[in-house]
């Protein structure tokens, strides 16, 4: 399966934002899971960390993000890399959405807390 149309992609919904699935090992993928995150406004942050390391690009709106206890602005056009390992959070103080397209190696796992790590279901 090469296309994955935005009709077909499967949506998802946790902590106060809406993932929508695209490239996955059940949609085709073998090494690489992409996914498009859209976080509505006033959208406080959970602090999580990855085994594996994160990407993720701003397309629309404006976050905040909180890196290993350091905060930066996100906005449109801008990258995050997220080591594996490393406290994470991503919240949307604006008044208007916040879109961004994320990227994880397949088989990446997210734990929030110390709760057991789970693989999203967005990447599977």
């Amino acid at each position: 399966m090469g296309l994955i149309s935005a009709e077909a992609a499967p949506r998802f919904e946790m902590h106060g934002a809406e993932f929508t699935g695209l490239a996955a090992p059940s949609r085709g993928a073998r090494e690489t899971s992409v996914w498009r995150v859209r976080i509505a406004a006033g959208t406080p942050a959970v602090v999580h960390r990855l085994t594996r390391e994160e990407v993720l690009v701003a397309l629309s709106g404006r976050a905040q993000v909180t890196l290993a206890g350091e905060r930066f602005d996100f906005s449109a056009g801008a990258a995050v890399i997220v080591p594996p390992d490393t406290d994470f959070a991503l919240a949307n103080e604006s008044a208007e959405p916040f879109e961004a397209v994320a990227i994880l190696p397949v088989g990446g796992m997210a734990q929030v807390g110390n709760a057991t790590p789970f693989t999203p279901p967005w990447a599977v």
